[in-house]
């Protein structure tokens, strides 16, 4: 029968041995370094936030309720929205911006995807291929805006767009100074600049799609269009959400197309957005307060969208 010691271990059968406390206190001292300087970066990055997003955010909303004159700042309440609400330019500016918003989901959300889709079935050069589609987001915004301006929009014959129309024998347009045309303008030229980034999320979210189900459908006698509808847009489902989201938050804040392709308003108001509201009242009008009381309505209109988003993904995983 074993003996049992007086730690209530069998004799002869040896524990665990205690760690020496000079080798605890040394680990323990590599994971406080650890730790330090993972929060060491982590502070950082908060300060950067802190300073560059959240107070001016804070301070936008405090001076949304303030009015400044002469220097002096008094707070007026809910003045400053209802004197925006009130202004005829303020329902315009949503309406175009919506406009813009609901185009750009027609043409800069879908075209994207189907190039992505075309890139993602060549065999050859596929590097070559997403260079070229990705050039257009290494130019600068404006540089990429006045060569449209200048070079493709132009209302003569001159113009790559209405020589296009020539040659087919279709009437011209006027483009930025049309009315009918600015909004589908401006929606040409922004996916044009910004659809390259969004070709290569969607490349990588359909290389990830085993092939296995393409050979399943193949065998099952599914066309092309029928394999996209069955296995692409199913298994790029939650990429597909997610950049329709981004779409719509980055469209609400149309601004440099407007100031430069067609001047700032357009005409009879035709390009004024949000965005371009708010400058307005900020650095033409020196009204600091309407500007700030606009960005928060902006900013409730862009966060009910995103509360939408969440709770429908988050129904949907």
């Amino acid at each position: 029968m074993a003996t049992i010691t007086a730690h209530g271990k069998p004799a002869g059968v040896s524990g665990p041995r205690p760690e020496p406390p000079a080798r605890r206190q040394s680990r323990r001292r590599r994971q406080l370094q650890n730790n330090l300087t993972g929060y060491a970066f982590l502070i950082g990055a908060v300060v950067c936030f802190a300073v560059f997003s959240w107070y001016p955010m804070v301070r936008g909303i405090i001076m949304s309720f303030q009015r400044t004159r002469r220097g002096e700042t008094t707070w007026v309440g809910w003045d400053n929205y209802e004197r925006i609400i009130n202004d005829p330019s303020f329902w315009t500016a949503w309406k175009n911006t919506f406009y813009f918003t609901a185009l750009a989901l027609i043409l800069g959300y879908a075209v994207p995807f189907f190039v992505a889709i075309l890139l993602n079935e060549f065999r050859h050069a596929k590097g070559y291929l997403r260079i070229l589609v990705y050039l257009p987001v290494m130019l600068p915004p404006a540089s990429a805006l006045f060569l449209f301006k200048y070079y493709a929009y132009d209302p003569s014959d001159a113009g790559l767009f209405n020589a296009i129309l020539n040659f087919f024998h279709l009437p011209t347009s006027d483009w930025m100074q049309s009315t009918t045309m600015t909004m589908p303008a401006m929606v040409i030229a922004s996916t044009w600049m910004n659809m390259g980034a969004a070709v290569l999320i969607y490349l990588a979210a359909l290389q990830n799609i085993p092939g296995e189900l393409y050979e399943a459908a193949e065998i099952d006698g599914a066309g092309i269009w029928r394999r996209i509808w069955n296995v692409t847009i199913p298994q790029t489902k939650l990429i597909l959400s997610l950049m329709a989201m981004l779409q719509i938050v980055a469209t609400m804040q149309l601004f440099i197309e407007p100031l430069i392709l067609a001047n700032g308003a357009g005409t009879q108001d035709s390009a004024t957005s949000v965005a371009y509201l708010i400058y307005q009242h900020g650095f033409f009008q020196n009204d600091l307060n309407g500007a700030a009381a606009l960005g928060v309505i902006m900013l409730i209109v862009l966060a009910g969208f995103s509360f939408v988003y969440v709770r429908l993904t988050s129904r949907q995983d």
